[in-house]
């Protein structure tokens, strides 16, 4: 049969390119999933050929050697609708296939077609088979996520499927996909049943198993068993030597191999023409040779097997031309075609310190000493100050990364692996860009519960992209940070920031609260830390303790032990993982924070994003001030400030001592202004086996402010980890069907502003009832419009730049009477040149709220909440969320504006009812989640008041479905 491409096979339903894609399988590599097409009659016939005969019979209940050539077109030939097969290749081999045949609703098969039948297809029969060779590498599961993607396109909604009782790998794929599944056994054969609408145990299982299997891709980065240098050189201007040089340094435990065709040796280590030359397995190649050079160099690695690629050279997309951009996608494609991850190009490298591996695969001479920190780097230029910045500091690193273009590997992925990684507690990210914000917000969300994520964002003042200003509406720097927050991510502004952070968590156990006491021996610098608390929103323990310029450093460490002494019996909050309640040495729960069978799901699944809540942990009080009935008038401080200025003649090591052994034990953080000292100095280092500094090393800031400024990020990371996460609910009443056909019926293939009438019964379908209103031509239609909605009313011009202003001009409330809107309609007329009015019965009083949806170019679909009003518009004053938003979410976002006092009985004004507020958000919030059409939604005002909150207007834009890419299955960008 002659080949067919995607361009030339005819059929009803034209081929589905965007159904392609790259996963990463359990074991770490990658599979390319693809629709089949005819042309891959003969592969499948190959790939028939090497299974054994006990997957035949498993698969088709019987010996089948070979298939019939009306089976092959039966198999090859589809219509991408009622019968669909995706292959899972690597490289051109087929290693897998899954595929649906629809059912009528009778339960006879449908047609190729879905001609000869006026039945509809709304189920279908799912079935695949895996390649001997490549079982147990979850590709049943992946083949079924998309085969239930793609059914659900296709308008299908349920799948069933034939099993044999003995397939046991079979029947645990379906057992173990999170679906409700039923089952009916006959004969040796078990007949299954399910929806395939996602559930929560499903998407929570398709989070796990994509955190278990993108960690293991970045285990097989970071933990190689022998590493390849092509492009090693013996001459000491080239890349290639500083990459084999600092290998050989770093005393990798590995075998190192430099590949060079024109040297028999390099450094006096054996060198090879190709890395296919090489006797031995490959898991990591470093790549420093010439961009026009990688296509033969990708060649060698694709035949040799190689695990990861690390691209140093430059010359891709970093070289701003089409020819770079398209070479790195090349590169990159070929790559994962067969099974292989790629960081860079552009990349400094990777490393990872851990004495069992010692890897420095980087360009960077001298490493951190090994440590508890990940770093993740996006710039190859800045990774080299970066690391040296953290060597200065004392900044032990558990491994780092530096994706330059980031054309493959990502900090997503590299936060996926420190999720579990038992050698990291906590995380650096220096981003300059978002490859899938959706995913990252996702990600460090789940992440950040349980170990805390630094996060330093370049660019914050540039904007979007001119290509995107007109897409999205633009959010502000504080939006942005309020975007952080929700995730639990502590962004600073600069790298000296980050390390200020870093270095207080890395030593110290996380505050229980905002009480600092201030122990010094100057007064002035004393008064300076107390304006930084101040500035931070944290609090003085007690006035702070002078002990004066002269003091001795016995004096100075009595001070610090006395004012600690109320805080020792306190138990510190954990910067590593926090310990789960249940079963002693349960992983913490959440998607992907437990160690499972790469194959397989957890056996117990929870909620998309649904990590540990904030309670404390047994034992242990909650943060703040101790609980009612304490017998404690005083439970201590939550933190201790030491500040020391060296007095003329007196250098301060005596006192640098004196500190550290006074503040051993203490259980909360203690750190110091040593002015002049910064990082961890060796006097207030606790040494591990290896020298370097160790949890209790108390580190030292060169200024009050920045002590203060660091503490107080770390203040609110532990406020935020010890608040529960909330529920991620469907609210009641909502009617999702039928708001599916209704946006089906808008056709949006193009931007499409609703009318009055649509927006209000789209609306209607998630609880959210607009107040009734009529639209009136003319005086006469207007007062029969106010009889129609009841008395009292109000009358609101049609055109926004009227109806919105802050001055109310466009408005006439509380209309009690014919003849009060008789004259309101007169005065709005005479303003605003237009008979027509709105006409709406009038709502309890209440706080003017706005409620938005907008869609920003970085982090997709964003909720925003203000109060009405011109100052709100002249301030900015808004909050942000990003989807999807829990019951917590709700509640601290209509509580963040800086007006939300407002709402809560400012100057005794009568509190509103908060909680129908916090109903409207988690409406809209699920509304835009189920209908991706919706590019933007208003609802201005929401009136809040103590009877409930009532929306009285409503703007609804729907259009074309943009990116989602975190909301299907699993793929990698």
């Amino acid at each position: 049969m002659p080949e067919t491409t995607p361009d030339t096979q005819k059929t009803e339903h034209p081929y589905p390119r965007h159904w392609e894609a790259d996963v990463v399988a359990s074991d770490g590599g990658i599979v390319h999933l693809r629709p089949i097409l005819p042309g891959d009659a003969e592969a499948l016939l190959a790939f028939h050929s090497k299974l054994s005969d006990r997957t035949r019979y498993l698969r088709y209940f019987g010996p089948y050697p070979r298939i019939s050539p009306r089976d092959l077109e039966r198999f090859t030939v589809v219509d991408h609708r009622t019968r669909v097969a995706f292959l899972a290749l690597l490289g051109d081999e087929i290693v897998a296939v899954g595929r649906y045949e629809g059912l009528t609703a009778g339960g006879g098969a449908a047609a190729q077609d879905g001609a000869g039948t006026d039945k509809p297809v709304t189920s279908a029969e799912v079935a695949f088979v895996v390649r001997d060779d490549h079982q147990s590498r979850g590709l049943g599961s992946i083949l079924l996520e998309h085969l239930a993607a793609a059914a659900r396109e296709n308008g299908l909604s349920r799948f069933e499927a034939e099993v044999l009782v003995e397939n046991h790998a079979m029947v645990r794929v379906f057992r173990e996909a999170g679906y409700q599944v039923k089952r009916a056994f006959a004969e040796g054969v078990l007949h299954l049943e399910f929806d395939i609408d996602p559930t929560e145990k499903s998407i929570a299982v398709r989070y796990a198993r994509e955190q278990a299997a993108e960690a293991r891709s970045v285990a097989n980065l970071l933990h190689p068993s022998s590493v390849a240098v092509i492009g090693a050189s013996a001459d000491e201007t080239k890349i290639g030597h500083a990459v084999l040089l600092n290998l050989l340094r770093a005393g990798f435990t590995g075998p190192v191999y430099p590949v060079n065709p024109d040297a028999r040796s390099v450094r006096g280590v054996r060198a090879y023409p190709s890395v296919i030359d090489i006797p031995d397995e490959v898991d990591l190649a470093v790549v420093a040779v010439p961009a026009a050079n990688i296509d033969e160099v990708m060649d060698s690695c694709l035949a040799k097997g190689v695990k990861v690629l690390v691209v140093i050279s430059s010359g891709f997309a970093d070289a701003g031309d089409d020819g770079g951009t398209v070479a790195e996608r090349r590169l990159v494609a070929e790559a994962r075609a067969h099974g292989m991850r790629v960081v860079g190009p552009n990349a400094l490298g990777v490393a990872n310190p851990d004495p069992a591996v010692r890897l420095n695969a980087t360009l960077a001479p001298q490493l951190p000493g090994s440590g508890r920190t990940g770093f993740f780097c996006q710039s190859g230029a800045l990774g080299s100050a970066i690391l040296a910045n953290a060597r200065s500091r004392g900044l032990g690193l558990s491994s780092f990364v530096s994706a330059g273009n980031r054309a493959d590997v990502s900090g997503n992925d590299l936060m996926q692996y420190w999720q579990t990684d038992p050698n990291t507690d906590q995380v650096l990210l220096y981003l300059e860009t978002f490859g899938n914000p959706r995913k990252f917000a996702r990600v460090a969300r789940r992440l950040a519960r349980t170990k805390p994520v630094i996060a330093v964002k370049s660019g914050r003042h540039t904007g979007p992209l001119p290509s995107l200003a007109s897409v999205a509406a633009s959010i502000d720097e504080s939006s942005v940070q309020a975007l952080f927050e929700q995730s639990g991510v502590i962004r600073v502004q600069t790298l000296p920031q980050m390390f200020d952070t870093a270095l207080l968590i890395a030593h110290q156990p996380l505050p229980r609260g905002r009480r600092v006491a201030v122990v010094g021996n100057s007064t002035a610098v004393n008064l300076l830390v107390l304006d930084g608390l101040l500035d931070e929103g944290l609090e003085l323990a007690g006035d702070p303790v002078d002990v004066g310029t002269q003091a001795s450093p016995e004096a100075f460490a009595a001070a610090v032990r006395s004012t600690l002494a109320g805080a020792r019996d306190r138990a510190p909050l954990p910067t590593g993982p926090v310990a789960p309640s249940g079963p002693a040495g349960a992983a913490p729960p959440g998607p992907g924070a437990a160690t499972v069978d790469p194959g397989t799901a957890p056996a117990e699944s929870v909620a998309p994003d649904a990590p540990p809540t904030g309670d404390a942990p047994p034992g242990e009080a909650p943060p703040g001030d101790a609980p009612a009935g304490d017998a404690r008038p005083d439970p201590g401080p939550d933190a201790l400030i030491a500040v020391f200025v060296p007095p003329v003649a007196v250098a301060g090591h005596a006192h640098a001592h004196a500190l550290r052994d006074a503040a051993e034990g203490a259980g909360i953080p203690v750190i110091a202004v040593f002015l002049a000292a910064e990082g961890i100095p060796a006097e207030l280092s606790v040494r591990t086996a290896d020298g370097t500094p160790g949890r209790g090393s108390v580190p030292s800031f060169a200024s009050p402010e920045r002590a203060t400024s660091a503490l107080g990020r770390v203040s609110r990371y532990a406020e935020w980890r010890n608040t529960p996460v909330g529920e991620f609910v469907v609210p009641d009443g909502i009617d999702t069907e039928r708001a599916r056909c209704l946006i089906a019926s808008f056709g949006p293939d193009r931007l499409h502003a609703l009318t009055d009438d649509e927006a209000v019964e789209l609306l209607a379908c998630y609880g959210l009832p607009v107040v009734t209103f009529r639209l009136a031509k003319g005086v006469a239609d207007t007062l029969a419009a106010a009889d129609e909605v009841g008395y009292p009313v109000v009358l609101k011009a049609t055109d926004d730049q009227w109806r919105h202003r802050g001055d109310f001009v466009g408005v006439r409330l509380d209309l009690g009477s014919p003849e009060a809107v008789r004259v309101a309609h007169a005065e709005l007329a005479r303003i605003t040149g237009s008979e027509d009015v709105y006409v709406q019965r009038m709502a309890p009083k209440g706080t003017s709220c706005k409620v938005e949806v907008v869609d920003d170019p970085s982090f997709g679909s964003l909720i925003a909440f203000g109060l009405s009003g011109m100052a709100t518009e002249l301030l900015d004053d808004r909050a942000y969320r990003v989807l999807p938003v829990s019951t917590a979410d709700a509640a601290r976002l209509v509580r963040a504006p800086r007006a939300a006092p407002l709402l809560t009985g400012y100057r005794g004004s009568e509190p509103v009812d908060t909680a129908a507020l916090e109903d409207v958000v988690l409406r809209v919030g699920r509304l835009t989640e189920d209908l991706p059409q919706i590019r933007s939604l208003s609802l201005d005002p929401v009136l809040a008041s103590p009877e409930g909150a009532f929306v009285t207007g409503a703007r609804v834009t729907v259009g074309p479905v943009p990116d989602r890419r975190d909301a299907g299955p699993r793929r990698l960008r």
